[in-house]
């Protein structure tokens, strides 16, 4: 979720933090609904084990949970992490354009990616093991190798590396799903164990004190999380190079001049978005874990497929809405969270977690589906809000003051005048 800087004639100095008249208003945007969610997917997880992550719908959910649940599954689940994901290289592309590709930039983008690193391990001690941070910022040291190599390069990589990884998913699935019943047994042992490693996370999340929850995280993201990683980042790095090829096209940095293109984006990528998912959810929307490994890998595959697509499609629906008064009015109030998406992608993990866990109000398990996306929405209305109060006087958000200043190594100005 990097900070995206404009590219400006005249523009302050290479590396030096930026105000908000020089950023590029439409990305902003862009972030501030991919954080909405980001959130509307993650909220489940704080009432959910880790060790469900994958399997789909919750069985359990009924009526408007199910409801409820089969939307975020469709239209959200995988979207939005590459929406944010389009951003991180974007944000590349504009920096590197500042900086060049010298030894200082190196240097301060290789630090910036590290305090990165250092934000997303505490988060996930401290707040939540389902951390996106600390893949990220391996991710962005990885795109650091190819930040010299052409435009067209960097289009066929992307879509290479994401699609290609997403393919291979899906044929181990299908020939996993062609395999007859008991002839993988192993498989039985590992769903036994996972459920009992769920078993034990959910009381303690539900139950347990701060430490005991802390050390339940620890055991989580280092059993689950670098797992995730390892499949996430190299799919990520073919994201974050479309992103920093859509600025090195131009396209991003006069969205208005280029209504024509993200149209025609959109009449591409929304189709080909659904058709992938409607074949996920033919294939199924929840999964009985290690013991259907090949029906859900396939379903996940698939679902992958879609959810590159989709995002681009979402971010050229955004960029048109801009184009348009009425909905650009409206669209404009996502920016002032987009700017502190940093700051609210922690917050959202530091309320949901004083709602939820054990040490906090204890709700684990006691909301459904429908009454978390509920409470998601209210929360991220009121950021929203939050936003406008604190801009309005602040020029940066809390933890992207601290980003800049931990990156730059020289306290940027907070306060506006």
């Amino acid at each position: 979720m990097t900070h995206l800087q404009d590219l400006q004639a005249g523009g302050p100095p290479a590396f030096a933090p930026i105000d908000a008249a020089q950023r590029i208003q439409a990305l902003d945007v862009i972030r501030g609904f991919a954080l909405l969610g980001i959130f509307l997917m993650n909220i489940e997880w704080f009432s959910r084990p880790l060790q469900e992550m994958g399997s789909g719908i919750d069985p359990a959910a009924t009526g408007i949970d199910h409801a409820a649940a089969w939307a975020v599954h469709v239209l959200v689940a995988g979207k939005f992490w590459v929406l944010f994901s389009l951003l991180f290289g974007m944000g590349f592309a504009v920096m590197s354009s500042r900086g060049g590709h010298g030894a200082q930039f190196r240097s301060r983008y290789v630090r910036r990616c590290l305090v990165l690193l250092a934000f997303g391990l505490l988060h996930a001690l401290l707040l939540w093991p389902g951390d996106i941070l600390h893949a990220y910022a391996v991710t962005g040291l990885l795109l650091l190798a190819f930040g010299e190599v052409s435009n067209r390069a960097r289009l066929l990589l992307g879509i290479g590396l994401y699609a290609g990884l997403a393919s291979m998913i899906v044929v181990g699935g299908g020939l996993m799903s062609l395999a007859p019943p008991g002839e993988m047994p192993g498989f039985e042992t590992m769903a036994v164990e996972l459920e009992s490693a769920a078993a034990a996370a959910r009381e303690v999340y539900a139950h347990g004190n701060y430490f005991q929850v802390v050390l339940q995280r620890g055991r989580d993201f280092l059993t689950l999380g670098v797992q995730g990683a390892l499949m996430m980042i190299p799919m990520a790095l073919g994201v974050f190079m479309l992103g920093a090829w859509l600025v090195r096209s131009g396209r991003m940095h006069d969205v208005a001049s280029q209504g024509g293109w993200f149209a025609r984006l959109a009449l591409w990528t929304l189709p080909l978005g659904a058709v992938f998912v409607t074949l996920s959810m033919s294939v199924g929307e929840s999964f009985d874990g290690m013991r259907e490994m090949g029906p859900m890998l396939l379903a996940q595959g698939l679902m992958m497929l879609g959810s590159l697509p989709l995002a681009l499609g979402y971010l050229s629906l955004l960029v048109l809405g801009l184009g348009l008064p009425g909905i650009s009015r409206v669209l404009g109030w996502l920016a002032p969270a987009g700017r502190m998406a940093l700051t609210h992608y922690l917050l959202q993990s530091l309320v949901a977690s004083s709602l939820f866990f054990g040490y906090g109000l204890g709700w684990w398990g006691q909301l459904g589906r429908g009454a978390q996306v509920l409470l998601a929405l209210a929360i991220f209305a009121l950021q929203v809000v939050a936003s406008h109060w604190w801009l309005g006087r602040y020029r940066f958000g809390p933890m992207e003051w601290l980003w800049r200043w931990l990156t730059y190594g020289a306290r940027p100005a907070m306060r506006l005048g």
